[in-house]
């Protein structure tokens, strides 16, 4: 595919999830690119002040991404501060962990309306006006968890599944238009969001990591980019694999993390703060 290229020197971003995390280092990332950010999150304090730490090239503002009117704000904040949006990255997101028929049904539904219905609402606000202009780009980070399943991230699992069929999906309709949509799947990240967690021979990788995936796809305009690239290639080949062997591939690798190699006392900070929303 051929599409309009984006020089980022000058050009217009938004992230959600921004104040911390992959968010934080992925504005860090555009703005050392010489483009303008929007730092969107819940915590308007922290993003308004992670965006004064930026210099005059980024703005925090308020975004709760479960609330569509809350999105459209902050992106006609970003139009009215630097112009149309070249590149919208969906970044916000949570994770709870432990056994599935131990979460409640309130947790379940705040994981699926910030991982999925928080994708939605960006790409339904903000891919009209790219398309009426030609050109555009939006990065969608979901997650290995999206490919691969793990023993307590069920929900989260289904979460991530979802964005990346969903972004597989737009990105064909957005065929001929000029504007791209693509994925970045991450293994676990060291940030809060995994904080607690132990997985063992996983790959962990760092935030700054995972900037990098989603700044290179300005360029690429690649459908899917796994960070590291060879679990990505491992994720996708684990359906070819007999169960059998895979279940004892898991034991290995430790895929129960995320119930038995919790260190409460960290993880149990994260999942207050998720709660309180």
């Amino acid at each position: 595919m051929s599409y309009p290229r984006i020089d980022l020197a000058g050009a217009t971003i938004a992230i959600t999830g921004a104040a911390r995390g992959i968010g934080l280092a992925t504005a860090k990332a555009f703005v050392e690119a010489g483009a303008y950010v929007a730092l969107g999150d819940l915590d308007e304090a922290l993003a308004v002040h992670a965006a004064a730490e930026l210099g005059d090239h980024a703005m925090g503002h308020a975004l709760d991404v479960t609330d569509k009117a809350s999105y459209a704000a902050f992106l006609d904040a970003v139009d009215r501060w630097h112009g149309p949006l070249d590149v919208l990255v969906n970044n916000a997101g949570v994770m709870p962990n432990g056994p599935f028929l131990e979460q409640s049904d309130r947790i379940d539904q705040l994981t699926m309306d910030v991982n999925v219905y928080g994708v939605v609402h960006g790409m339904r606000l903000a891919l009209p006006g790219m398309v009426k202009r030609g050109y555009g780009h939006v990065v969608n980070v979901a997650s290995l968890a999206g490919k691969f399943p793990l023993r307590g991230l069920a929900v989260y699992n289904a979460s991530k599944y979802a964005v990346v069929g969903l972004t597989a999906a737009t990105r064909l309709e957005m065929d001929a238009t000029g504007v791209s949509v693509s994925a970045v799947l991450p293994s676990a990240v060291r940030t809060e969001l995994s904080s607690g967690i132990d997985y063992g021979i996983l790959p962990a990788v760092d935030p700054e990591d995972i900037a990098a995936a989603v700044v290179r796809t300005v360029k690429t305009r690649a459908a899917e980019t796994a960070v590291p690239g060879y679990v990505g290639l491992l994720a996708n080949a684990s359906g070819l694999v007999p169960e059998p062997v895979l279940r004892a591939f898991r034991k290995v690798a430790h895929d129960d993390a995320a119930i038995n190699g919790v260190d409460d006392s960290v993880r149990r900070v994260y999942l207050d703060r998720i709660e309180k929303q």
